[in-house]
């Protein structure tokens, strides 16, 4: 019996040292594993610069010396040709009011017209209910986007599909009457409200504007000759400069002028091409280019970009925040450490390929915080890097055909 207990006490002792020993090994290996890996993939990376600075155009404000009740005639950015209409002023509250009911006759009487026209084609109806289900998709886009402008003219516009939708369901005689019963009221307010609306025309062409803030006579194109970073941080408001009746935006050159240090702006040159991304107003990328750049002034620079892209979307803008794009580089990302140079000078990496390790040539196009960004420098399928390929980042003695697993 004693042996017997013996035999088994000496038989767990070396079951236990055996597990141990199993554990202790795993534990060794995961921890002191020689080799570890990453996965390469595809990535962009784009080199900018944030700035704030200031929206700069050749701005002409309107005069609204005016007696009485100003109605704007145009949107915010509309293109004005030179004598267009920009608005109207009404002699009173009885004048305004009276126009009111002639533009809701007028277009009363545009969708009994239509309705009248149509009534003779069978495919009316079902074109109509598709530009309401347009119109309805149109509009809950603009509400989802905060686009308040463009809803009020989506509203108006589906209220006049359903009412020409409605209208043909009545009979064509019928809608004669009607016509005729409100050609006669309009042609009688109108006749009424000739003398008592005045219009404003535009002096010249340009893109209207509402908002006038004061920096029209301030932030003109002369103001950025030989600009400097403490002249540009010095401007203010005319307070002098006002108008309920807006402006023109002249010409079709803008700037934008910001400040930034000399070091962003080291790699910038007169002429250069660069993509800014402005934080509010539009979500497009305007391709500008460098007018001017600064001399240093207290490690900081001035500089002008300028375009001619069509603005109407940025005529509200003028102190503003955006990212300077300078390059964007693309390209197959991998930790940096992962790069080596093998016997031969070549540049390139060790990856996993089966069991082996194999290397893959690469040229460098961008190098970030512990990553760089490669291209494949080989086109043989053996030493062509892809993405998704397992890159060795860390290892002892590497060499092309080496067994790794």
């Amino acid at each position: 019996m004693k042996n017997s207990s013996l035999g088994t006490k000496i038989l767990m002792a070396v079951v236990c040292l055996v597990v141990l020993s199993y554990f202790g090994l795993q534990a060794y290996r995961y921890f002191n594993d020689p080799i570890s890996t990453a996965v390469a993939y595809r990535y962009q990376v784009e080199d900018s610069a944030n700035v704030t600075g200031w929206v700069v155009r050749n701005e002409q404000v309107l005069s609204d010396s005016v007696d009485g009740l100003l109605s704007l005639s145009r949107k915010e950015g509309e293109k004005v040709s030179k004598g267009g209409e920009i608005a109207r002023v009404y002699a009173d509250q009885a004048s305004l009011d009276r126009q009111t009911q002639i533009d809701q006759l007028s277009a009363q009487i545009e969708q009994l017209q239509y309705a009248q026209e149509a009534s003779s084609g069978s495919d009316v109806s079902l074109k109509l209910d598709t530009q309401i289900t347009d119109g309805i998709l149109s509009l809950r886009s603009n509400l989802a986007a905060d686009r308040l402008d463009a809803v009020d003219d989506d509203a108006e516009s589906l209220r006049s599909l359903v009412l020409k939708r409605d209208y043909t369901y009545s009979d064509t005689q019928d809608l004669g009457t009607q016509l005729t019963d409100l050609q006669s009221q309009l042609a009688a307010l109108r006749s009424q409200a000739a003398a008592s609306i005045k219009t404003v025309t535009a002096p010249v062409s340009g893109i209207y504007s509402a908002v006038v803030d004061g920096y029209e006579t301030v932030l003109t194109p002369d103001f950025l000759t030989d600009l400097t970073p403490s002249k540009l941080s010095g401007i203010a408001a005319d307070s002098a400069v006002s108008s309920g009746l807006g402006k023109l935006i002249l010409g079709d050159v803008w700037y934008y002028a910001a400040t930034m240090p000399a070091s962003d702006a080291e790699r910038l040159s007169v002429g250069d091409g660069v993509t800014l991304h402005f934080a509010k107003g539009d979500d497009r990328e305007f391709r500008m280019s460098v007018k001017s750049v600064s001399k240093t002034e207290n490690g900081r620079v001035a500089v002008v970009f300028y375009s001619r892209a069509y603005l109407p979307e940025l005529t509200l803008l003028r102190q503003q925040s955006a990212d300077i794009v300078r390059n964007t580089y693309s390209g197959i990302r991998v930790p940096e450490k992962a790069l080596c140079v093998d016997e031969s000078g070549q540049t390139g990496l060790y990856c996993v390929v089966g069991m082996v390790a194999r290397f893959k040539p690469v040229t460098v196009v961008y190098t970030g915080e512990n990553f760089a960004l490669v291209k494949a420098a080989s086109e043989t399928e053996r030493a062509l890097l892809r993405a998704g390929d397992e890159v060795i980042i860390t290892s002892g003695t590497l060499y092309d055909g080496m067994v790794v697993q």
